[in-house]
């Protein structure tokens, strides 16, 4: 999480129960292959879930933050805080 993309993707994803590929990419203003490789690293480490559907007969994958994601975020951000000493 501590990379720039990956925890811009967990700060994205922690304001909402889940959100479309396509929206974490834009607000993350990465890739499609980018955003992939770097879920695929949070996925791994347990702190997203990525769902897999479809929209009609469009595919669509969802991505949201698993508990432990959500706590890790919460603890990471609150050391930032701590450093910069707000």
């Amino acid at each position: 999480m501590h990379a720039p993309v990956r925890f811009s993707i967990v700060a994205a994803l922690a304001g909402v129960d889940d959100a479309e590929f396509a929206t974490i990419r834009d607000a993350v203003e990465v890739t499609d292959s980018t955003l992939s490789k770097q879920v695929a690293v949070l996925e791994k480490a347990g702190y997203v879930t990525v769902r897999k559907g479809y929209v009609g007969k469009r595919p669509r994958t969802w991505l949201s933050l698993s508990r432990d994601g959500r706590k890790a975020y919460e603890s990471h951000l609150a050391a930032l805080r701590a450093i910069a000493g707000a």
